[in-house]
């Protein structure tokens, strides 16, 4: 099986926790020569704010309809890559892995740019929400409320 073939396979939005051998596996075959993979993690701190959790909410059948168009996007901007994603949703705990890409091609170079191409996507194209939790409460992350002239709802609540 080339690269090729595996491309559309494995783009999931899921509650339970994300193995990166699931997505390596994915984009893997006889033709490839590299594979680059991207994994993000939930960190302690945000923008100097501690961070204690995360939650992420997704419009699930929308965003792995999304995740499918941005990766046949990019294989047409990089012909011969293979590309997988995974995110998760749900409360997270720092430490615990948010978000798994993995492009192959048969060089390097293709399947870094692939997988960085992937990743900055995803973030900005793909309707999955993450709300932070900090010592000032919770607040939604990239979404600004008029009524409150910044970050959340007005009752700390929900949003996006």
């Amino acid at each position: 099986m080339t690269a090729q073939a595996n491309a559309t396979g494995l783009f999931e939005v899921r509650a339970t926790p994300l193995d990166p051998s699931e997505a390596i596996r994915a984009v893997s075959g006889p033709s490839v020569g590299g594979i680059a993979t991207f994994v993000g993690t939930v960190r302690d701190q945000n923008q100097g704010q501690r961070v204690t959790l995360l939650d992420y909410e997704a419009y699930q059948g929308m965003a792995e309809k999304q995740m499918r168009q941005v990766a046949e996007q990019i294989q047409r901007e990089i012909p011969g890559v293979a590309l997988a994603a995974l995110h998760r949703v749900g409360r997270l705990e720092v430490g615990d892995i948010a978000v798994v890409c993995a492009a192959s091609s048969a060089h390097r170079g293709e399947a870094l740019a692939a997988c960085q191409l992937l990743i900055d996507r995803i973030k900005t194209e793909v309707p999955i929400w993450k709300r932070e939790h900090g010592p000032d409460g919770p607040y939604w992350v990239g979404w600004e409320d008029a009524r409150t002239g910044g970050h959340g709802s007005p009752d700390g609540g929900v949003g996006p």
